[in-house]
């Protein structure tokens, strides 16, 4: 398997973005999600777990580089019970971008994955 591309979802400033139905996502080493173009200070990324079990996403340290910080490792959330949404982010850039200008995230189950990039001009 291979990871799936989740587009951005973009905010609106002083408006409304009905909810995204998300992208379902693989579990396990390798697959999950992939964010290209990522902005990580821009970037919410919302799980939504209905796999039957609980388990957790990991946001992957990104390369050096580009990634400066990436040696302090990945990000993985606590437990997401079936049936919860979480929502992770903003990212830092230098700890979690990819030499391709991507963001990856993995799970140890089948989630759907939402990226939201929040304007700057708010």
């Amino acid at each position: 398997m291979a990871t799936t591309n989740v587009p951005y979802s973009n905010l609106v400033p002083n408006g409304s973005l009905a909810s995204p139905a998300g992208t379902a996502i693989t579990s396990g080493a390798g697959n999950g999600g992939q964010i290209t173009a990522a902005r990580p200070e821009l970037t919410v990324i919302r799980l939504s777990n209905a796999s039957g079990g609980a388990g957790t996403a990991t946001v992957k340290a990104g390369d050096y580089p580009p990634a400066l910080a990436a040696g302090q490792g990945d990000f993985t959330t606590g437990s997401i019970a079936n049936g919860a949404t979480v929502y992770l982010g903003p990212f830092e850039s230098g700890r979690f971008i990819q030499s391709d200008g991507s963001m990856i995230v993995e799970s140890s189950v089948a989630l759907t994955m939402t990226a939201f990039k929040v304007p700057r001009n708010t």
